[in-house]
């Protein structure tokens, strides 16, 4: 994979993330570093203040450094600025950081040495990965912290992940077979300026929920047909009158998934006119949630290929600005937050529909085989509830809450890496509840036979079984939704 700052997308971040593939950088970018490097080094060697490069940071913008100090004051900053907290990123999103990083600084743009940001790429081709603290990033002036705990191995310091090991920064890259960098002037406060660590996060968890989206269809289709639902209001008809993308598609999949049921036709003369919203309506719902996750996928695109570090080397000057605020990314994030967690909320309304004596006379209570000396699924749906409710707990905005930083000088920041962290333990908790719902829907299927679903169904229930055997009396239901999620996870529902 060449970088080139143009080029890269989330399919790619999502491959390297997961250990796939080697990077470098494109020959014309190394050209485009090599133009702006020059700019940098002749205005370093003047009289002219230049943010960053001879001057302090942030509120000490207004302190000269001299010109012996230049390197050390790029040290100090990727010091300094190393002072996040709480677990550390998983190794995926360290990875991914990393690429989107390398990219930005390939664009030509920040002024800094090549072997820069091909440092980067060796740390990514020789599985030598950061130990990076979740935590600290106000996501203006970018994410800080993290991209300073990264930053801080390639010169040898910090704590870097190799074949499985924490080692001391300067360690890993010595068993990597690598030299520390000593940093030039601008190149510190390149590496930490930008939006890396909230995209890194964004991207993957973006993807996940995708698989998530095309799953519920298939999830919802088994609820569906195992409540004796009509799909009558999956009419393209109806659709073709509101046509907002995400419904369509969501409509259309459900129609095919239900196509050829028997199910459908033992009921087909009932009497029942609607069914409950979460079924009749999960083409709004689900459409939805479609759509918010296809314009986050491009404005995530977009930032990809952005240059978001302060100041930039545009043609032969320095300018400062404010590329690297979050809040582009704060929004999205926050919006997927409340998405997701609508689609894990009416997956529960329907687990309870299934499980619910009250809502459903057709099934046994919990769908036990021997109710009262059997609890059947009772408490997978309590689960559930409990994960609905966490998730809306932590879809409250981050975005909407700045507080004050650096003196007053960044006075309004976006908060978005708290929206990425939040986003990601809402797309877990929506996988789990989604799981809950395949195995509450394969059971109330398993109850209706001999009568058979539609061929896509039951393969999505062959699929299910390989993982999660039928139920036969209460069991440790833990080991079930587990295997689910992994399901889940590796799209094993998504077809």
């Amino acid at each position: 994979m060449e970088l080139n700052g143009e080029q890269l997308t989330i399919e790619d971040v999502c491959a390297v993330a997961a250990g796939q593939g080697e990077v470098a950088l494109a020959a014309a970018a190394v050209e485009k570093m090599e133009r702006s490097r020059a700019v940098v080094e002749r205005l370093a060697a003047g009289d002219a203040p230049v943010y960053g490069v001879n001057t302090g940071v942030g509120l000490l913008a207004d302190v000269r450094i001299a010109p012996a100090d230049l390197d050390q004051l790029q040290r100090n900053v990727v010091r300094s600025h190393s002072a996040g907290v709480g677990d550390p990123l998983a190794r995926a999103e360290v990875r991914a950081m990393m690429l989107i990083r390398a990219n930005v600084l390939a664009k030509g743009y920040s002024g800094i040495r090549p072997v820069v940001a091909e440092r980067l790429c060796d740390l990514l081709n020789r599985g030598v990965t950061p130990w990076v603290p979740s935590q600290g990033s106000v996501g203006a002036s970018g994410d800080l912290a993290p991209l300073a705990h990264m930053a801080l191995v390639l010169i040898g310091e910090g704590e870097a992940e190799y074949q499985g090991a924490v080692y001391p920064g300067g360690e890993a890259l010595r068993r990597a077979g690598l030299e520390p960098l000593t940093l030039r002037a601008k190149e510190g406060i390149s590496l930490i300026n930008g939006t890396q660590a909230m995209l890194a996060i964004g991207c993957l968890e973006l993807a996940a929920a995708e698989t998530l989206a095309d799953s519920a269809d298939v999830i919802c289709a088994m609820t569906l047909d195992a409540l004796r639902g009509t799909p009558r209001a999956f009419d393209p008809r109806l659709h073709a009158v509101r046509p907002h993308p995400g419904q369509v598609e969501s409509a259309a999949r459900l129609r095919q998934l239900l196509e050829g049921s028997e199910i459908r036709q033992s009921h087909i003369a009932c009497r029942r006119v609607q069914d409950a919203y979460s079924l009749r309506c999960a083409p709004q719902v689900h459409g939805a949630v479609r759509d918010s996750l296809a314009e986050a996928r491009r404005v995530f695109a977009i930032e990809l290929n952005a240059a978001t570090d302060n100041p930039l080397v545009l043609d032969d000057e320095i300018v400062s600005g404010g590329n690297f605020h979050g809040e582009p990314l704060a929004f999205q994030l926050d919006y997927l937050a409340v998405a997701l967690t609508a689609l894990a909320g009416i997956s529960e309304r329907r687990i309870d529909r299934l499980v619910n004596p009250a809502l459903n006379e057709e099934l046994p209570p919990f769908l036990a085989g021997h109710p009262g000396l059997e609890s059947g699924l009772m408490m997978a749906q309590v689960t559930a509830a409990a994960l609905v409710g966490e998730n809306r707990v932590l879809s409250h905005p981050a975005s909407s809450g700045s507080i004050t930083t650096s003196g007053n000088k960044e006075d309004f920041v976006s908060m978005g890496m708290t929206s990425a962290l939040k986003y990601k333990n809402i797309v877990r908790n929506t996988r789990a509840v989604l799981a809950i719902e395949a195995l509450s829907a394969s059971r109330a299927l398993d109850l209706l036979k001999p009568l058979k679903s539609s061929l896509p169904i039951e393969r999505a229930r062959e699929r299910i079984r390989a993982v999660s055997a039928p139920l036969e009396g209460d069991r440790v239901l833990h080991h079930d939704i587990s295997a689910l999620e992994k399901l889940l996870a590796s799209g094993g529902l998504r077809q």
